[in-house]
């Protein structure tokens, strides 16, 4: 199968250096043919896992039109906040069957329909996101990345929903035995870990954070204080899926730590911390934690659970506190459902229009 794999994150060097290696098609697109200078000199990038290191040939280019011609599916593990200058890029190149993935996505394949739509472009595609990145994994250089694990469950929303059965068989082809369909692509979004993990994290560890150069949030960050206050946050997002219908399993995020039946599987907490690569500097107003976790991701939480009736005073406190942080009103600026044009909407027509799109 052709993959297009779009961005040059931690992800999609995961990604390219994985489907490559299962003997697919893989084209990796970035914007600016600058940023890939030392990989398209070197032709290959190394990947280091379990099995040790390895070199992998890639083909990098920044013709978006030519990365995704025959692309059966588009995966794009982008920062959120590029998702719609993304579609309006995508939308003239787009054929018919074609299935774009976000894990995760944080609403964004609405965002990304709409653009899509808006653009102009009339193709038969389907959006999928899914609950977190398929990786657990971070660049080394410009020609490593290093995966602590991989993903191997990864419950997965489509739009719309009439089109789940054709892209969860494009994406299993990707990601073999781990998809798991969900209702719909609210419903993925609502599996989103990263608006549930790290906020409490930045925010109950900004002393410390501050005031070393490196802090690792997952080792002496991660304190019983703070696992209350995860747990209590999760327990307002399941809240959420159930008032709309959604079933179980809701992948707790209690499960990450304490079993092997969360996204990530068997110890995979224990290999985040013993891998030393999340023992960094953090910028709470800039980095992604703040700028897409909170900053996109806790603020739609926030504003679903606002359109649906589901008091969330865990998730408003923590969205307050980030406010303050950031010194930026997230609330008001931050993706939500007014900022995307559904909150004057009944609960009854966004499924109808999740369920048959645009």
């Amino acid at each position: 199968m052709k993959i297009a794999v779009l961005g040059g994150g931690n992800g999609s060097y995961a990604a390219v250096a994985d489907f490559t290696e299962a003997d697919h098609d893989v084209a990796w697109w970035r914007r600016a043919a600058s940023s890939f200078a030392d990989v398209a000199a070197a032709g290959e990038i190394t990947v280091t896992d379990h099995k040790g290191s390895r070199k992998v040939k890639v083909t990098p280019t920044d013709d978006l039109a030519a990365a995704i011609k025959h692309a059966a599916l588009i995966v794009a593990p982008t920062p959120a906040f590029a998702q719609e200058d993304m579609a309006a890029a995508l939308a003239p190149h787009l054929k018919d069957g074609q299935v774009i993935y976000l894990p995760p996505g944080t609403f964004g394949s609405y965002i990304m329909m709409k653009r899509i739509r808006d653009a102009g472009s009339a193709a038969d595609i389907a959006i999928a996101e899914t609950g977190t990145l398929p990786w657990l994994c971070r660049k080394q250089s410009p020609l490593e990345v290093r995966i602590t694990t991989r993903a191997s469950r990864l419950p997965t929303g489509v739009l719309p929903a009439s089109r789940t059965r054709h892209a969860i068989e494009v994406i299993s082809q990707a990601f073999p035995g781990a998809i798991e369909p969900v209702e719909d692509a609210l419903s993925g979004a609502l599996m989103n870990a990263g608006p549930i993990i790290h906020p409490p994290l930045i925010l109950m560890n900004a002393g410390p954070i501050e005031h070393f150069d490196k802090w690792d949030i997952h080792n002496e960050g991660t304190q019983p204080a703070i696992r209350r206050t995860h747990t209590a946050l999760d327990n307002e997002r399941i809240a959420i899926r159930e008032k709309l219908g959604y079933g179980a399993p809701h992948f707790p995020l209690a499960d990450h730590y304490e079993t092997s039946d969360w996204m990530y599987g068997n110890l995979a907490h224990d290999k985040l911390v013993g891998s030393g690569d999340w023992h960094e500097t953090l910028d709470l107003k800039n980095h992604r934690y703040m700028t897409e976790d909170v900053g996109l991701g806790l603020a739609f939480l926030v504003s679903v659970g606002d359109w649906a009736g589901v008091p969330c005073p865990v998730a408003k406190g923590l969205l307050a506190i980030a406010g303050v942080v950031a010194e930026r009103d997230l609330r008001s600026e931050g993706r939500t459902m007014e900022s995307v044009g559904l909150a004057d909407r009944s609960q009854a027509d966004v499924q109808a229009m999740l369920k048959d799109g645009f």
